[in-house]
C-alpha cells in the first residue's frame, strides 16, 4: 500500500497538498495571494518533479496520502482531508520510521492537531523553535522517542 511515487502520482500529490494547505494553513497565515494565486496544483507538480526519489504514496487503488522523506527527516506528510483519521498518516509515518529510520520533523507551532498526531505516533517536541521563513509563525522540532525512552 505504500510505494515510491511515480510521475503519474504527481497531480494527486499536489492536489492533496493544496487542499491541506488551504484548509489548515490559510486560517493561520491569511495570505490570499499565496493560497489562491501562487499555490496551484501545476506549480506544486513542477516543484516535485525533480524530487520523486523522496516521495512515497499510500495507494490502495487510489492515492490517499503521501510522505516526503529526506534522509531521516520527514519533510512533508499529508493525507486527503476527507480521509483523515483512517490511520493513513500513521501508516505513512510508521513506514518512514521503519524503512528510512526517520527520526525528526518540523511542525507549525499553531498546528496543534498535527503536533498531537505526531506525539501519538512516538514523536516529542524538543523545545527547539524556528521562524517559518518569511513569516512571523514558528515551527517546532519533534524527534522520535528512542527505544525505552519515556
Amino acid at each position: 500500500m505504500i510505494r515510491k511515487a511515480e510521475n503519474k502520482d504527481l497531480s494527486r500529490i499536489a492536489e492533496i497538498q493544496v487542499f491541506n494547505y488551504r484548509l489548515y494553513f490559510y486560517p493561520i497565515f491569511q495570505s490570499d495571494e499565496y493560497y489562491f494565486s501562487e499555490l496551484q496544483v501545476p506549480t506544486v507538480i513542477r516543484n516535485y518533479e525533480s524530487e520523486l526519489d523522496t516521495l512515497y504514496v499510500f495507494d490502495d487503488g487510489v492515492v490517499k496520502g503521501f510522505i516526503k522523506i529526506e534522509d531521516t527527516y520527514i519533510a512533508r506528510l499529508f493525507v486527503e482531508p476527507v480521509l483523515q483519521n483512517a490511520a493513513i498518516g500513521s501508516r505513512l509515518l510508521e513506514y518512514a520510521v521503519k524503512e528510512h529510520h526517520a527520526d525528526h520533523l518540523w511542525a507549525l507551532e499553531k498546528n496543534v492537531n498535527a503536533i498531537r498526531f505526531y506525539e501519538r505516533n512516538g514523536f516529542v517536541a524538543t523545545g527547539e523553535r524556528k521562524l517559518e521563513e518569511g513569516t512571523e509563525e514558528y515551527l517546532v522540532l519533534l524527534r522520535r522517542k528512542k527505544e525505552g525512552e519515556a
